[in-house]
């Protein structure tokens, strides 16, 4: 795992304790801190108190207390001394965080509502994540680079593209942030290695001292607006991952959406103007040696990673075989089979109409399986794919609505539920043509995530024999 003497005897707060919580808690105990940890979900806690032991660091949960507390001064007299840190859990918005080092909270956790951001700020502590905490770490780290990724759609499988390509390089990498394992979790890269971060706003949001060697901006689109004031405060969040980085430090930077177009020239103005790479929309590539990287999104997803892998000094020979080899992600663009010349592809991660646009522009002729839980009534962001449609199928607690949205466009059926919509698909498709599972909603009216969803399509799928 990734610790800090930096952190030695300081106290740390842990608000959150799923994967990146827990293994936030380990990297603060084995560098020595004292942590006060919760979760509302009694389970997580239990599994955290349960966890075994950190393995080679002389730091086992028989140090651990588990009886809520809301000081630690009695637990540790002089941390500074030991090899271990000290654990409590308790709520800490019971607690006095005077004197903390940070409030490390999950990304889930919605700063504008939950009061645990105005109870930290009243005690002069600053609210962090754990890839803020890696930022603090990296001074002592094998010397390495950093590439962070983010955008509305597409940062996952821009990231992994990139990690993919780093690897068929040779290069020793790590993929953590917002995909993979924690990045804390995860042993730190001998010299020349490169970490790859995925990072959402949500992420951004708690971090201040991040300085990547190559930040990537996709685009911008409304998107959880719930958790910003409005969509110029969204976009500022985005905006954050250039303002960290240092003078001479890649930028590259998607300008088919104005927002996104507003923060390169506003980077290329605050005197970085040879730092930037404008990724331009529309740009024609031949993608047919690219099987998991079709549709005109993917082509910009390639440039924003070529652009990357260029910034770091890889040559393109290893660049062509990584883009040519990479296997792309689940429930993206996912390939799931042919049956009777018909392609099935699973695209449950595209939980919005503007994630959904390019995947209607990525096949000649569709049966386009789409609904859930709508994030706008509007599927006006579609309209430029409308013409590959043939059919479409609608379901869940949108299906109405979009029924009504499509009706003159295309022929629609109200399907109600995902496996209907996979039977009377497979009905109508005829070979050459493609049944895309890209919903432009979330999935929890029927299932418990867009992975679910995506699970249930292929078994949908395996199931029509």
């Amino acid at each position: 795992m990734i610790t800090s003497p930096a952190w030695r005897g300081k106290r740390f707060a842990v608000l959150g304790l799923a994967r990146s919580g827990a293994a936030t808690v380990r990297a603060l105990l084995a560098s020595g801190a004292e942590v006060l940890a919760w979760d509302s979900n009694e389970a997580a806690r239990d599994a955290l108190a349960k966890a075994p032991p950190l393995e080679g660091r002389g730091l086992g949960w028989g140090s651990v207390s588990p009886r809520p507390t809301d000081v630690l001064e009695s637990l540790h007299p002089n941390p500074s001394s030991k090899e271990e840190g000290l654990f409590a859990f308790a709520d800490p918005l019971e607690a006095d965080l005077t004197g903390f080092a940070g409030m490390v909270v999950s990304p889930g956790v919605p700063l504008n509502r939950h009061p645990i951001a105005p109870h930290a700020r009243a005690a002069g502590v600053p609210l962090i994540g754990d890839i803020e905490l890696f930022a603090q770490a990296r001074a002592t780290l094998p010397a390495h680079h950093v590439v962070g990724i983010t955008g509305t759609n597409g940062k996952s499988t821009t990231t992994a593209l990139i990690h993919h390509i780093i690897e068929t390089a040779g290069i020793p990498t790590r993929l953590g942030g917002n995909i993979g394992l924690p990045i804390l979790g995860q042993e730190p890269l001998p010299d020349g290695g490169v970490y790859v971060l995925e990072l959402s706003s949500y992420q951004i949001d708690l971090t201040h001292s991040l300085d990547c060697d190559v930040a990537v901006l996709l685009n911008i689109t409304p998107d959880h607006l719930d958790r910003y004031e409005g969509f110029e405060g969204y976009a500022a969040s985005k905006a954050r991952l250039f303002a960290m980085q240092s003078k001479g430090h890649a930028a590259i930077i998607g300008i088919g959406d104005a927002a996104s177009a507003t923060i390169a020239r506003q980077v290329a103005l605050s005197g970085r103007s040879e730092d930037v790479t404008k990724i331009a929309p529309g740009v024609c590539m031949d993608q047919s040696r690219w099987p998991a990287l079709q549709g005109p999104h993917n082509a910009q997803n390639a440039l924003a990673a070529i652009a990357a892998c260029e910034a770091l000094g890889i040559d393109r020979t290893a660049i062509d075989k990584g883009l040519e080899t990479f296997p792309g992600l689940p429930h993206r663009m996912e390939r799931i089979a042919t049956r009777g010349g018909v392609l099935f592809v699973n695209d449950s991660k595209a939980t919005n109409p503007e994630s959904t646009a390019p995947a209607l522009s990525a096949f000649p002729r569709i049966h386009w399986i789409l609904g859930g839980v709508a994030k706008t009534d509007s599927l006006e962001a579609c309209r430029p794919g409308f013409g590959h449609v043939v059919r479409a199928y609608t379901i869940g607690e949108a299906g109405p609505l979009f029924a009504g949205l499509l009706e003159g466009d295309m022929a629609v059926e109200q399907s109600g539920t995902l496996d209907a919509a996979v039977r009377a698909a497979a009905a109508h498709a005829q070979p050459g043509e493609a049944v895309l599972l890209s919903p432009a909603c979330a999935s929890f009216d029927q299932f418990r995530d867009f992975e679910a969803r995506g699970d249930a399509f292929r078994a949908a799928v395996e199931a029509l024999g």
